[in-house]
């Protein structure tokens, strides 16, 4: 029986990590954007009332509707390729829940195991959730890493840049190295099986964890690390409509992802480019994925000013970056945050 001294540490040891991170996140953008407003924004910055013209928010709302949905149905689709339904109410409630952890632990790491948290209390065995959430990560990565290269070569923006130059140097190597790790995790799970086991028996030999939960954690972690390897054969040979809308929702997904920047330019009367534009995006979420920081704050900041300064006014730069971050982040982290204590509240009266 665990002890309710233990649960309550354990939660507020959590809140304080949470509370930590949160912190680091609000720190480490604001540096990002001073970083914006005086290397490439020529210290100026104007708010511009068209980017809350009518029209705009109309727009800015329907693309943002199309941004959240296509997120939750990526996910669906891809769950009931696997032989699992869950309710889109449910869905769409870990869109925000993922949106909020993803961006508050480096490199996206909580992200991950929140899904898997929440599907497994919805009744998803945590090996199938865990194929679930890999699955819809690598979608979005053949996606980016096929196009990111093409273009590094052709974007006029990118050319002389030095970040972009540090990008070509590196690109090969995360390519080959973050692929590898997922050809292995999808096709070749249980190689994982013998390192997972060493690290709990390291825990165990350090009294990290006791001697019951070892026993217990063993049998659990060679179970869903046999039920993941087996997921992904699931998910390769079920329906063909879900397989074909798991991948379709994905390209909807990134597309408006990458397209707001192109929308909030056009609505400040800048004769866009898109193409242009999608591909600077491409890159820059590219470089996101490899960011040390959560939610790679600071670094998203520096990394869009960058290219985009040769494209947007001084007095602009700034005002789009937040704009840009408002919508694809921060919003989703907030209603994350409400969504998140919500479903605590619920899965402690489960617990009672």
């Amino acid at each position: 029986m665990v002890d309710s001294g233990e649960i309550e540490y354990s939660r507020r040891a959590s809140r304080q990590r949470l509370i930590v991170f949160s912190l680091l996140f609000v720190v480490l953008t604001a540096a990002g954007l001073y970083a914006v407003y005086e290397q490439f924004a020529g210290r100026s910055m104007t708010f511009d009332t068209r980017l809350v013209a009518p029209e705009t928010l109309i727009a800015l709302f329907g693309l943002l509707l199309v941004y959240f949905v296509s997120d939750g149905l990526r996910l669906h689709f891809t769950l009931r390729a696997l032989g699992h339904h869950l309710a889109y109410r449910a869905i769409f409630r870990l869109v925000f829940i993922n949106l909020f952890f993803s961006n508050i632990t480096p490199m996206a790491t909580g992200g991950g195991f929140a899904q898997i948290w929440y599907l497994h209390n919805h009744g998803v065995p945590v090996g199938r959730a865990t194929a679930a959430t890999t699955i819809r990560t690598v979608l979005a990565i053949l996606f980016i890493f096929s196009l990111t290269p093409f273009f590094l070569l052709t974007l006029k923006p990118l050319e002389g840049n030095m970040i972009a130059g540090g990008v070509e140097t590196a690109l090969a190597f995360f390519i080959v190295l973050y692929l590898g790790f997922f050809i292995v995790l999808l096709l070749r799970a249980h190689w994982l099986i013998g390192p997972l086991s060493a690290l709990l028996r390291g825990a165990r030999r350090f009294h990290i964890i006791s001697e019951t939960r070892h026993r217990r954690w063993q049998f659990k972690a060679r179970r869903e690390m046999l039920r993941f390897s087996q997921s992904f054969s699931d998910y390769i040979r079920g329906r063909l409509l879900f397989i074909g809308l798991s991948i379709l929702f994905t390209a909807v997904f990134l597309l408006s992802l990458f397209s707001f920047p192109a929308l909030l330019m056009y609505s400040l009367d800048y004769n866009v480019d898109y193409l242009v534009s999608l591909g600077l995006l491409v890159v820059t979420t590219f470089i996101m994925y490899f960011s040390p920081t959560p939610g790679a704050a600071g670094i998203s900041e520096g990394v869009f000013g960058s290219f985009f300064q040769g494209i947007l006014s001084g007095n602009h730069l700034l005002l789009v970056i937040v704009s840009w971050r408002f919508l694809t982040i921060y919003l989703g982290m907030i209603i994350g945050l409400v969504v998140l204590q919500k479903e605590l509240v619920i899965n402690q009266r489960r617990v009672r």
